[in-house]
C-alpha cells in the first residue's frame, strides 16, 4: 500500500459509513450493502448494481506477492488506463475512498453532483500516477473522508497515523464493466486489468472473484464484498408509486 498518509485518516469499513461518505461528496442516488453470495440471480436482485468492492485484509506479504504478478489470470491483461478510469494508489489510508470512486468515476449514469464531477474533469486526461495524486492533494474529498475518522483514532491521537501490520486495515479492489468489458481496479497495480469483454457483467464478475478468494482463502486472510447499488430508498418509493397509481386506475 502508500508509504505515506497524507494527513488522510483510517476510517471505518462499514457499508453504512461508505454510503454517507458517498453522499457526502455528492453522489446523489448511491448506497453500499455488504455482498453476502455472487450468485448472478442475487446479483441481478441488487439491481441497478454499478460495481462490486472485494476487501480483504491486508497483509505485507501478500502485497509482495502480488506486485509481483502483473495479474491474476491467464484471461486477463492489463489495460489502457485511457479506457477506463484507473488511478494508483499513493496515500494508504485512502485506500476504502479510492475503491469508491474507482466505481463512482466509471459509471456515467451515476449523478456524481459537483465536487466530484470537478475531480473527474480536472483528472480525467492524466496518466494513472498522477491521478493519485490529484486525489491525495484534493482537499475537498480529503476532508469529507477524514469526517469518518475512527472514533479510536480520537483517543489515541492517531488521526492521521499511517497504518501497522497491528490495525485491522482492509485493501479494496473494485470491479465494474466499461464499454462491454470486465476491469479489475486495484491501485496498487500499474493499471487496469482487463477480464476480457463481457455479455452478462453479473455472471462474469462472480467467477474472477470467487477465484481470488480462493486464493486468498488458503492463506486465511479475511475477506469481504460490497455492492455499489442504486439507492434502495429511492426504487422502493418508485414501487409504490406505482402501485398507487395502478389502484388508482383501477378504481377509476
Amino acid at each position: 500500500m502508500g508509504s505515506e498518509n497524507g494527513n488522510w485518516c483510517l476510517i471505518e469499513s462499514d457499508p453504512g459509513v461508505f454510503t454517507e461518505l458517498i453522499q457526502n461528496m455528492g453522489a446523489r442516488d448511491v448506497q453500499v450493502e455488504e455482498l453476502y453470495s455472487l450468485d448472478s440471480e442475487t446479483l441481478k436482485s441488487m439491481e441497478p448494481l454499478y460495481g462490486l468492492i472485494f476487501l480483504f485484509k491486508w497483509q505485507r506479504q501478500q502485497q509482495q506477492k502480488q506486485q509481483s504478478q502483473s495479474v491474476d489470470s491467464p484471461a486477463a491483461t492489463e489495460a489502457d488506463s485511457s479506457k477506463v478510469y484507473f488511478a494508483q494508489q499513493v496515500i494508504q489510508n485512502a485506500c476504502a475512498t479510492q475503491a469508491i470512486l474507482s466505481v463512482l468515476l466509471n459509471r456515467p449514469e451515476i449523478e456524481l453532483g459537483e465536487m466530484l464531477e470537478n475531480f473527474r474533469s480536472f483528472s480525467v486526461d492524466l496518466p494513472a500516477d498522477m491521478r493519485g495524486l490529484a486525489l491525495a492533494n484534493c482537499d475537498q474529498i480529503r476532508q469529507v473522508h477524514n469526517s469518518f475518522v475512527r472514533p479510536e483514532s480520537f483517543l489515541a491521537d492517531d488521526r492521521a497515523r499511517p497504518a501497522t501490520e497491528d490495525d485491522d486495515v482492509f485493501h479494496f479492489v473494485s470491479y465494474v464493466p466499461v464499454g462491454g468489458r470486465l476491469y479489475e481496479l486495484d491501485g496498487l497495480k500499474s493499471a487496469p486489468i482487463d477480464h476480457g469483454a463481457t455479455n452478462d457483467w453479473l455472471e462474469d464478475v462472480g467467477r474472477v472473484i470467487q477465484q481470488r478468494m480462493a486464493e486468498y482463502s488458503r492463506d486465511e486472510i479475511r475477506f469481504n464484498l460490497l455492492a455499489v447499488i442504486g439507492d434502495r430508498r429511492k426504487l422502493l418509493n418508485q414501487r409504490v408509486s406505482s402501485i398507487d397509481a395502478n389502484i388508482s386506475r383501477l378504481l377509476a
